[in-house]
């Protein structure tokens, strides 16, 4: 027997543009959007710890966001709420639940747990959304997060904050765009424009969902940048992607085929291939060119 719980728990705070895809906050100024929750061996509400928890196979939908797990936990509180004369009250009166008078705080799911949209997927054996700072953390095993045109994976943990329009991804972090190119580090933090910006993001669309909207891409520790013929080192870059160009600083070294230039900057074209080795201040390139083989430009 499938259990189904209708939830009308309020978000208490609006979700700006970015991660609006996965995002389980509802846009400012917009109606409520309340949550269904269904699971295949049950669903306790424990009125005194404040939470609902759907056990086996559960999945919670809230607008075009879909949660699945082995176990979901919603955590609320009860919103103040002022008496009416004459309304009834006592035990005869209706759960907040029922009337809606409760807002959700936060979302826990716990094991296999997939969110998606229909664009946007993210898998994790664990994830918290914090609902007031619209925060989603993704943590275990075979992380990763996909969208129409990237692919981004880590070892320890997957952040989404919506209200700073970012993704960080720690440990072995990569992130693998359309075409094969390439960014890994220890971490990874994207930076997304909002949806009214529209030289970038169309009106109308999430802000993950097309190409263009990850504006920027910052880059610490063991950065390997690689493109359709070069591979770039170095300890820190900085990506743009929506003019393909990189930048990467500390101890950088470019290898193009048996070729390789070490210096302490460089910038990489992804989108056309071309890496370019700059000297620091009071410093000088060095490489090893093998004759016939081609050089890194």
């Amino acid at each position: 027997m499938r259990h189904l719980l209708f939830l009308p728990i309020m978000a208490c705070a609006a979700a700006p543009a970015f991660a609006q895809e996965l995002n389980l906050g509802s846009a400012q100024g917009a109606a409520p959007i309340p949550i269904q929750i269904t699971a295949s061996q049950g669903i306790t509400w424990s009125q005194n710890a404040q939470t609902v928890t759907a056990t086996g196979n559960a999945k919670a939908v809230r607008g075009a966001v879909t949660v699945t797990a082995d176990k979901l936990v919603a955590h609320y509180v009860k919103k103040p709420t002022t008496s009416t004369p004459g309304a009834p009250t006592g035990a005869g009166t209706m759960s907040p639940l029922d009337q809606g008078n409760s807002q959700l705080t936060e979302l826990d799911a716990i094991g296999h747990v997939h969110i998606y949209t229909a664009t946007d997927n993210a898998w994790g054996n664990r994830a918290v959304y914090a609902v007031g700072p619209q925060v989603l953390i993704l943590t275990g095993r075979n992380l990763k997060l996909t969208t129409k045109h990237d692919t981004i994976t880590a070892r320890d943990s997957i952040e989404y904050y919506a209200a700073s329009h970012k993704a960080i991804a720690r440990g072995d972090a990569l992130i693998v765009a359309s075409g094969g190119r390439s960014i890994a580090a220890d971490v990874i933090t994207g930076h997304f424009a909002s949806q009214s910006n529209h030289s970038v993001a169309a009106p109308g669309t999430g802000a993950l969902r097309q190409a263009g909207s990850l504006v920027k891409v910052d880059a610490v520790g063991h950065v390997v940048i690689k493109t359709r013929s070069d591979t770039v080192t170095g300890d820190r870059g900085v990506y743009l992607p929506p003019t393909g160009e990189a930048r990467l600083g500390g101890d950088v070294h470019i290898m193009h085929g048996p070729n390789e230039l070490a210096g302490s900057d460089a910038l990489v074209n992804m989108k056309t291939g071309i890496a370019t080795l700059l000297a620091g201040p009071g410093g000088q390139v060095s490489g090893v060119i093998l004759p016939g083989s081609g050089g890194a430009k």
